[in-house]
């Protein structure tokens, strides 16, 4: 596919319905043990009057649709989404080097110990993990892990 094509551009209250459908395709593919705490409308309602409006969110478009989505709240990369058929194509290095862009100063997001492929893209990226929990505060109960990057 390649992201040539692909624009990413600042995410608008129009665009909280796709990127909630892109955030449950996702998180579905890539997590499928994890239990989800939320059922999908939920996530849908959550997106629509907290991401878009409460935070800088960023959206990735191919071909009339939304493809990826990026949240920073603070120095957090809060979210990193990609809809499944757009893993391997370079759009999550896109997503991450905006990131740096935007908080120049350093970022720290958290991510499942069980996600394996979001562990390794972090750390190819130069975040270093600085915290291991068992899961106790987050809402899915699963163990994770924080990660640190600092320019």
């Amino acid at each position: 596919m390649g992201t040539d094509h692909v624009v990413i551009r600042r995410a608008g209250d129009s665009d909280a319905a796709e990127m909630a459908d892109v955030w449950l395709r996702s998180f579905t593919a890539a997590l499928p043990t994890v239990q989800r705490p939320h059922d999908d409308a939920q996530v849908r309602e959550w997106f629509a009057s907290v991401v878009v409006p409460a935070h800088e969110s960023w959206v990735a478009v191919a071909d009339g649709g939304l493809v990826g989505l990026l949240v920073l709240d603070h120095s957090e990369l809060e979210q990193l989404y990609l809809d499944p058929q757009w893993r391997g194509q370079g759009l999550g290095d896109r997503f991450v080097d905006l990131a740096k862009r935007q908080r120049p100063d350093g970022l720290h997001l958290w991510t499942f110990q069980v996600n394996g492929p979001a562990r390794r893209f972090y750390e190819r990226h130069g975040f270093v993990a600085v915290e291991w929990t068992d899961g106790r505060h987050n809402e899915e109960n699963e163990p994770d892990i924080r990660y640190m990057w600092r320019p």
